[in-house]
C-alpha cells in the first residue's frame, strides 16, 4: 500500500487526504495547529463561501489562468458540490455564492475532519514540517517538530503567509520548496484593505457607499461594489478584489498610487448631466451641505466641500451655480492617496508562491517527482467570493488522485 504524507490540514490538505484515502492509500496528515481547518472556520465571515457558480479561469491571477482552465475542468464547481454532498454537507446558492445551508463555516470544517477520521487517516496535530529529503531507494524522509516519517509521496499543503496569528500560516514551506529545486515567486498580501495618509477622510465609523474604484497607475484595474471609507483608508469587496495587484505594484515600484472613486458609476454621462440640472433647479436658497445631503452621504459631502475650500453653510444663489456644478462633478472623481496595504495578518490570501512552471498538470514538482504542492502555497490567488476555496479543493483533489496513482 502506498503511503502519502500530507503536511497541512487546511482545505486543500484535507481534501487531498480524503481523496487519496478513498483511493486506498495509507495517508498521514500532519497539522501544526491543535485542530485542522482553522482557516475554513473563518472564511466567508464565518459562513464559508465554498465556491461560486460564476467560476472561470479569468477569476484568478494572470500567471495561473493558462493552467487554471484545465484544472477547473478536472475538478470544478459541480465536483466540489458532489464532494460536499459526499461529506453530508447540504449547500445553497445565494446569487451564485455557494454556502453550507447551515450558514456556519464550522459545518464544512467538522465534516472534513470527520471524514478524515472515518477513512482511517493517520491524523496528527501539533507538528510542523521542517524538511523533506528524497531517499536513494525511493520515497522520502520527512522531518517534523515531532519526529521522522517515511512516505512514498509527499503533498505540501501548509499555506502561505496570510493570517499568521490566527492560522499559524507563516510561509515555512517556501524555504522547503526552494530546497527541493522549486522557484518561489515574490509574495504579497492580497484581499486586504488599502491604507491612506489623507487627513480628511470620514472619521468615527466611516462610510459605506456603492462606488466604482479605479487605480489609474495600473492598466484596466477597476472594480464596482460597496466601498467602506474610514479615516485609515478604504476596504470592502471591490477594494479586496484589486488589492493584490495594488500591493504588487506598490512593492515593485516603491511608491504610492491613487484610488479614484466614482459614487455614480451606474450613471451615463447624459444621466449624470440631467441629474445635476434637476439638483441645481431646486438648490437656490439652500446651503451646500443641504443640497449634497440629498444626493449622497453627509460625511462625503463634507469631505468634498472641504477639499474645494467651500464652507458647508454657504447659501447658494445665482452666482454659485458654477461652483455647485463643480462640487457635484467631484462625486465622480474622489481621489484617495494609497500609501500601503494592510499586512499579511489582515490578508485573506497570499499572492505569489511556488512557480507553476515548476509544477506539472498534476501539481507534482518537476524537479523532485513525488512531491506535490497545493493550495495557497502555489502561485495561485483568486477573487473574493469562493474562488480561493475552490482552488484549495481543486488542487487537493488533483494532487490526492495523482499521488495515489489514479
Amino acid at each position: 500500500m502506498i503511503t502519502i504524507l500530507i503536511a497541512g490540514a487546511g482545505a486543500s490538505g484535507m481534501c487531498a487526504a480524503i481523496t487519496a484515502a478513498r483511493q486506498g492509500a495509507h495517508v498521514i496528515l500532519l497539522e501544526k495547529n491543535d485542530i485542522a481547518g482553522k482557516k475554513i472556520s473563518m472564511t466567508g465571515n464565518g459562513r464559508c463561501n465554498i465556491t461560486n457558480e460564476a467560476m472561470s479561469a479569468s477569476c484568478y491571477n494572470l500567471s495561473a489562468q493558462g493552467k487554471m482552465e484545465g484544472w477547473l475542468q478536472r475538478f470544478g464547481v459541480a465536483k466540489t458540490l458532489e464532494f460536499m454532498k459526499s461529506l453530508g454537507v447540504v449547500t445553497q446558492s445565494e446569487e451564485g455564492y455557494i454556502y453550507p445551508i447551515s450558514g456556519q463555516a464550522v459545518t464544512v470544517q467538522n465534516a472534513m475532519i470527520d471524514e478524515v477520521v472515518r477513512l482511517g487517516v493517520e491524523y496528527i496535530t501539533g507538528q510542523q514540517l521542517k524538511k523533506i529529503t528524497p531517499v536513494d531507494d525511493g520515497g522520502f524522509e520527512v522531518k517534523t517538530t515531532g519526529g521522522l516519517y517515511k512516505a512514498d509521496k509527499v503533498i505540501i499543503a501548509t499555506g502561505g503567509l496570510s493570517g499568521p496569528k490566527s492560522t499559524m500560516s507563516t510561509g515555512d514551506s517556501y524555504y522547503i520548496a526552494k530546497s527541493l529545486g522549486m522557484n518561489v515567486t515574490k509574495t504579497y498580501p492580497a484581499l486586504v484593505s488599502l491604507l491612506s495618509d489623507d487627513k480628511d477622510l470620514p472619521s468615527k465609523y466611516g462610510v459605506r457607499m456603492m462606488a466604482g474604484i479605479r487605480i489609474k497607475e495600473i492598466e484596466d484595474l477597476y472594480e464596482y461594489g460597496e466601498v467602506q471609507i474610514t479615516s485609515k483608508g478604504i476596504s470592502g469587496i471591490p477594494v479586496l478584489q484589486l488589492s493584490g495587484r495594488v500591493a504588487q505594484y506598490m512593492a515593485d515600484n516603491k511608491g504610492t498610487v491613487t484610488a479614484f472613486l466614482d459614487f455614480f458609476p451606474t450613471y451615463s454621462d447624459d444621466d449624470f448631466t440631467n441629474m445635476k440640472k434637476d439638483i441645481i433647479e431646486v438648490s437656490r436658497g439652500k446651503t451646500y451641505i443641504q443640497v449634497l445631503d440629498g444626493i449622497s452621504n453627509h460625511l462625503i459631502g463634507l469631505m468634498i466641500l472641504s477639499r474645494l475650500g467651500i464652507k458647508e453653510d454657504t447659501v447658494i444663489d445665482a452666482n454659485s451655480i458654477d461652483d455647485l456644478e463643480r462640487v457635484i462633478d467631484n462625486y465622480r472623481n474622489v481621489r484617495i492617496n494609497i500609501v500601503a496595504t494592510s499586512d499579511y495578518a489582515s490578508s485573506q490570501v497570499t499572492k505569489g508562491g511556488v512557480d507553476l512552471n515548476d509544477l506539472t498538470d498534476d501539481l507534482e514538482s518537476v524537479h523532485t517527482p513525488g512531491v506535490y504542492v497545493v493550495g495557497e502555497l502555489a502561485d495561485v490567488d483568486g477573487r473574493c467570493g469562493g474562488y480561493n476555496l475552490q482552488w484549495a479543493f481543486t488542487s487537493g483533489y488533483i494532487a490526492g488522485m495523482a499521488a495515489a496513482g489514479r
